[in-house]
């Protein structure tokens, strides 16, 4: 089983224009090796590492290895970080509401799939929930199209709200090739102790979510 790695806001901050320096020595501290970070841009595009650092800054929102020294990379505030693994074939996704709906987790899968990957297991890292996720109706419905009605949730203050890990497990479902989803606990809105929000509290720090085959 490869290692997955999901940083909270004690770690420090990792958004990609960060200071270099002090970006660098986080990045040594969460995990060393050559990182494939992406500058995210809630779309579909994956790109293929074939080694360590490969395609590290361009736009995309996903990621997919097979190399063993590779260390995939994803950054959020409140969007989902998915974390994929069959066998040696490894992936990582960025996963926001515009991401969902364009197929970003349906490309990874087929990438994945490219390069070997039979039954695959995923893990989504802390995100906004629902509770805490007010939604314009419009674009609900538009989510819902894709997904089902499962994805309309209520905020705790009654307002429609969207459920995206709903809509995770919705497409999940829809694919052949995938196994285990599991999630990993943790609202970035309402624990801000723990967890950068961009919608809740407009921070700009971003937190690492990382998979790599284990040393």
């Amino acid at each position: 089983m490869p290692t997955l790695q999901f940083s909270n806001r004690t770690q420090g901050d990792f958004r990609v224009d960060g200071e270099p320096d002090q970006l660098a020595a986080r990045r040594a501290r969460a995990a060393s090796g050559t990182w494939t970070w992406l500058r995210q841009v809630h779309g579909n595009r994956v790109v293929t590492v074939t080694e360590a650092g490969e395609h590290a800054g361009v736009e995309a929102d996903a990621a997919v290895t097979d190399a063993p020294d590779a260390v995939l990379a994803i950054h959020t505030a409140d969007c989902a970080p998915v974390l994929l693994y069959s066998g040696s074939v490894l992936g990582a996704a960025h996963v926001g509401w515009q991401g969902l709906v364009s197929g970003v987790l349906e490309a990874t899968v087929a990438a994945m799939t490219h390069l070997g990957a039979g039954e695959i297991h995923a893990t989504v890292g802390p995100h906004i929930h629902a509770r805490c996720y007010e939604f314009g109706a419009q674009d609900l419905d538009r989510v819902a199209d894709c997904y089902g009605d499962t994805v309309r949730s209520t905020t705790a203050w009654g307002t429609p709200a969207l459920d995206l890990r709903a809509g995770i497990r919705a497409s999940f479902d829809a694919m052949d090739t995938t196994g285990i989803l599991v999630t990993q606990p943790g609202c970035t809105a309402c624990e801000p102790d723990r967890f950068y929000s961009h919608r809740a509290r407009g921070d700009v720090g971003r937190h690492a979510s990382l998979i790599r085959h284990s040393l």
